[in-house]
């Protein structure tokens, strides 16, 4: 088996120092540089995963304060409309009153312009009668 070995060119010494000096470089490796990459890789996707949540929660209630809005916004046009469906009914009624109050005073000014027709034109007779009378006596 010696013989065998050495044909490999296999020197155990040689062979076990190596094998001893792997096993150091990757018990060192393991604890100083492998351990602490999983950490921060596991750190690192833990905030991945939480910024994801997060934006997916962002985006829920980005959609409930879309819905809001809108049901908001067709609550303000509902209420803009009836006020000026309410506005308008008042200035219809307006405008009656006031054609109303218009005709009432068309008419009294009727009145008093034939009440004062008359009145001069009596004023008038009177006159006329009165001239008329002077001059006979």
């Amino acid at each position: 088996m010696n013989e065998f070995v050495s044909q490999f060119g296999l020197d155990w010494k040689l062979f076990l120092s190596q094998l001893v000096n792997f096993a150091l470089i990757l018990i060192v490796l393991k604890f100083f540089v492998y351990n602490p990459v999983i950490k921060i890789l596991k750190e690192k996707n833990k905030k991945i995963k939480e910024g994801l949540d997060k934006a997916e929660e962002a985006g829920v209630r980005l959609k409930e304060i879309d819905v809001i809005g809108k049901t908001k916004i067709k609550e303000a046009e509902t209420t803009s409309i009836n006020m000026i469906r309410d506005t308008e009914h008042r200035a219809k009624v307006l405008e009656q009153e006031l054609h109303k109050k218009i005709e009432e005073n068309q008419k009294k000014l009727e009145k008093e312009i034939e009440l004062n027709y008359k009145k001069q034109q009596e004023q008038a007779n009177d006159l006329v009668l009165k001239n008329a009378v002077e001059p006979l006596s």
